[in-house]
């Protein structure tokens, strides 16, 4: 019901908007996303200590606004080279707990850009990936934003093993909701 809602109020943000959403900047839009810092990359780093992998994966799942707010703060300490891509899916999260249709598609749009920045800045971090699986299983399909399910679910499928045990659990957890990750533990 709660995605049925989330859909319908998309679709009225996708149409208010179509007109004139590049030349608008409504009031939340104030704040610059943060810059991407560009660095070399490397497949599946290891996580450090001063990202609380736990809490941004709760806040991922829930649909606790406060919960969510909360990690874009602390987010803004996250490490240079995670900021970008854990600060762009955080950010698109939030933009459903926006009132405001022409607000929430801004803020979906600046957490687009930075998360898939992010992913052509090191497109073999799996963790990357995941991130955009867990919004494109979940924004409506008018947005546009699942045209590479197919392609992450495989990359995570390929990296799984290789990965910390921490975020091997995660991963394992959300495929068991999934409808597109399907893991083969056996």
């Amino acid at each position: 019901m709660k995605y049925l809602i989330f859909f319908i109020l998309l679709i009225s943000i996708y149409l208010a908007a179509s007109a004139n959403c590049e030349n608008h900047h409504p009031p939340t839009a104030n704040r610059q996303p943060p810059t991407i810092i560009h660095q070399p990359p490397t497949a599946n780093r290891q996580p450090p200590t001063d990202l609380n992998r736990s809490a941004f994966y709760k806040a991922m799942e829930e649909t606790d606004k406060a919960l969510v707010n909360s990690q874009l703060e602390e987010l803004k300490s996250a490490p240079a080279d995670l900021k970008p891509a854990f600060m762009g899916a955080m950010m698109m999260k939030r933009a459903s707990f926006i009132g405001n249709a022409v607000a929430k598609l801004h803020y979906f749009k600046e957490g687009h850009k930075m998360l898939e920045a992010a992913i052509k800045q090191d497109p073999e971090n799996t963790e990357f990936h995941f991130l955009r699986l867990m919004i494109e299983e979940h924004a409506p399909g008018v947005l546009g934003y699942n045209k590479d399910i197919e392609k992450d679910c495989a990359l995570i499928r390929k990296n799984y093993a290789s990965l910390p045990g921490g975020l091997q659990q995660t991963i394992t957890n959300y495929s068991k909701k999934s409808k597109f990750l399907k893991l083969d533990l056996s």
